[in-house]
């Protein structure tokens, strides 16, 4: 919706690198510049199952360390990236008190006083926790529930577009206006990670239903709350009601079901139950005329039980929240119950990962451009960025060259699918302009508010943005992450500095190498502009059909295509990927991967790849893209993929080299193969 992330449900990326390549933050040499060779599995042939081939090896040696629910290529970036990120913090120590170095510090030094923060208890709750008990009418209740808003919703996943606040709030380009900023609000109140985890009947579902009451009654009777077991109850039931009013994966993906525009009165006659002028004072939206609602429904069915439901329930349901979210910076007790549950039972991971990296994460999300300025002046040099963009221009300049080559697409689309690449943003490593930390307050010994304080100075961020130029340029990742970006309504990309290192992208490996793994990622996000969402929005960012009819149809044919591809793998028995759910990120790949295939041979200049390892350069290509893949997951994280994310498990994505040509070819994979496409079956988007 917001942004079409590469790299979707990743959990626990911040695994240990030794567990693959032997000693923490060094890959194998083989592995560093190009391909693994060790890491494959050359028994086994490409056209039967592509991912062993590349990665057999691998899968074979690794285990998914304890702490972790998956592990993988990103995994071990991630782990080198906080590993180096904690060598920064730490030597920030000693930055003078006030400045931004210091307040890096300080945020982290909070978080790792455990001593601290058994001592206070839950002292630093205790005024929420008795603004609730207050609250003793409807127009309270409101003044609550908008004076908690905040804008913590995955905005990379439109499946996955909820908060466990009652409403989310995302400030983006307006989609009819994209001069403007617009508040978005999105349906939210769950402490699951999904509707389908209340209203699923299967046996499973209904273990993790009876799973999380048991939770939530464990946090309750945590925090001395008299009759837990009974407001436990009331609270699930309430989340249940909650859910039932929530809008499906399906219709929350689609833009134009999405892109709903309601002044301020509307909220009182389409969303009766709510008092909407006490929520938004509360929320700091009181002067705010205009809004997205995303999920009309939610908020119509929401508003109704905040008038329906007992107020000893929401205040309960308030209550347990409230810890709930405080609980990285309560008592170890807190902090063991909530890993029980959302760590063993959801996720099915062993063992909590250490302190430090919960303090690194946590600081992380309080001060990414802080942090990330120190990050990218040790790690990110100015060639390395160089390199990135030269590249990128590549991917770019072959999009283009592949847009005119398409017989399918009438000109007049053709001119306007160029004009909307040629204003494309591409940002590389890290943004032009660093936010402004001077506004928040960070102390070494609060690690609660600062928590607090700094999700309000995020939120106050975002409420200036509707008053303040649309921003093309500004960033939504900071530069320490591993992961990439595409913003359709702003028409940018984001590449942070730490997902462009080696085995990704290496100055020193073959190109055919680089092209198949970060090319493919370049090339995956600039074709997100142009999937199913993308192609949605103009060169403005303004939500406007701008395909003939003839050539929409056979886009979206293109596109059913692929959901049956994709509806046919089956990771377990009792469940299938969803082709329609994916398929954006599906089509991104079919078309990043054919578009850095494409810009790598342009690359050559007519010029033969040299071999490497025995491998020509056409196998180095796909080979790098499938290790880019490399990916074990345990199988409860995998489960909740498949239900919650827009992106299709790691090793289907493997698969994407079925639609291409060029992998038969350099392969010489055969039909009867397990992955043969007939030529007429393959993808082909772009």
């Amino acid at each position: 919706m917001f942004g079409l992330s590469r790299r979707g449900f990743v959990a626990g990326t911040a695994a240990l690198a030794a567990a693959a390549t032997g000693s923490r933050g060094q890959a194998p040499a083989a592995q560093a510049r190009g391909i693994d060779v060790q890491g494959m599995d050359l028994q086994v042939a490409p056209g039967e199952d592509f991912f062993a081939y590349a990665n057999g090896g691998w899968l074979a040696r690794t285990e998914i360390p304890p702490d972790r629910a998956s592990f993988g290529v990103d995994a071990a970036l991630a782990e080198l990236t906080d590993q180096r990120t904690l060598d920064l913090i730490r030597a920030t120590a000693a930055a003078p008190a006030g400045t931004e170095a210091r307040k890096v510090a300080d945020y982290f030094a909070a978080f790792m006083d455990e001593a601290a923060i058994e001592a206070a208890g839950l002292a630093p709750l205790a005024p929420a926790l008795a603004r609730i008990a207050a609250i003793a009418d409807r127009a309270a209740l409101a003044a609550e529930l908008g004076g908690e808003l905040r804008t913590d919703v995955d905005m990379f996943n439109a499946t996955r577009l909820h908060t466990d606040r009652l409403f989310g709030l995302w400030v983006a380009q307006d989609l009819n206006a994209p001069t403007r900023y617009a508040p978005f609000l999105i349906q939210g109140g769950l402490g699951l990670p999904d509707r389908e985890y209340y209203l699923d009947p299967v046996p499973a579902m209904a273990e993790i239903r009876a799973q999380y009451l048991t939770h939530v009654a464990a946090v309750l009777t945590l925090a001395g709350i008299e009759g837990a077991k009974d407001k436990a109850t009331a609270i699930v039931a309430l989340e249940d009601r909650i859910a039932l009013a929530h809008v499906g994966r399906a219709d929350s993906e689609e833009i134009r079901k999405g892109n709903n525009s309601w002044r301020r009165a509307d909220f009182d006659a389409r969303a009766p139950g709510m008092d909407w002028t006490a929520f938004f004072a509360a929320a700091g939206l009181a002067g705010q005329e205009r809004f997205i609602v995303w999920q009309p429904g939610a908020v119509t069915g929401i508003s109704a039980l905040v008038a329906g439901e007992p107020l000893s329930t929401w205040k309960a349901w308030l209550a347990f929240h409230v810890i709930e979210r405080a609980s990285p910076v309560l008592p170890r007790a807190f902090v063991d119950e909530r890993f029980a549950f959302y760590g063993r039972i959801l996720n099915g991971t062993p063992n909590l990962n250490a302190r430090w990296k919960r303090a690194v994460a946590a600081t992380n999300a309080a001060l990414p451009d802080a942090v990330g300025r120190l990050y990218v002046a040790r790690w990110f040099p100015p060639e390395a960025k160089a390199r990135i963009e030269a590249l990128a221009a590549n991917l770019v300049a072959a999009f283009a060259a592949r847009i005119d080559d398409l017989a399918w697409m009438a000109p007049q689309t053709k001119i306007r699918a160029k004009a909307k690449l040629a204003t494309l943003r591409v940002g590389v490593g890290y943004p032009d302009a660093w936010r402004d930390y001077s506004g928040l307050a960070v102390s070494p010994g609060d690690a609660l508010g600062n928590l607090e304080r700094a999700e309000r100075f995020e939120y106050r961020r975002n409420l200036a943005k509707l008053t303040a130029p649309v921003d093309r340029g500004e960033w939504v990742m900071a530069p320490q992450t591993v992961n990439a970006v595409n913003l359709p309504a702003m028409n940018a990309l984001n590449f942070p500095a730490a997902y462009l290192q080696p085995p990704l992208f290496d100055p020193a490996a073959p190109a055919a190498a680089n092209y198949g793994a970060i090319g493919a990622t370049i090339g995956h996000e600039i074709s997100h502009s142009f999937d199913d969402q993308g192609a949605q929005f103009d060169a403005t960012g303004r939500l406007e059909n701008w395909w003939t009819p003839e050539d929409f149809a056979h886009f979206q044919a293109s596109a059913a295509q692929l959901v049956r591809q994709f509806d046919a793998y089956r990771p377990f028995p009792d469940l299938s990927v969803s082709g329609a759910q994916t398929l954006s990120e599906n089509i991104a790949d079919v078309a990043g991967l054919a578009v850095a295939f494409s810009a790598w041979r342009l690359s050559l200049k007519g010029a033969p790849a040299p071999e490497v390892m025995g491998f020509t350069g056409e196998q180095q290509f796909f080979i790098a893209f499938g290790q880019s893949w490399r990916d074990k997951v345990r199988d409860a994280a995998l489960r909740e993929q498949i239900l919650t994310d827009g992106h299709a498990p790691s090793r289907y994505r493997c698969d994407t080299v079925r639609n291409i040509d060029g992998w038969y070819q350099a392969f010489d994979v055969k039909p009867g193969q397990v992955l043969w496409l007939a030529p007429e079956d393959r993808v082909r988007m772009w």
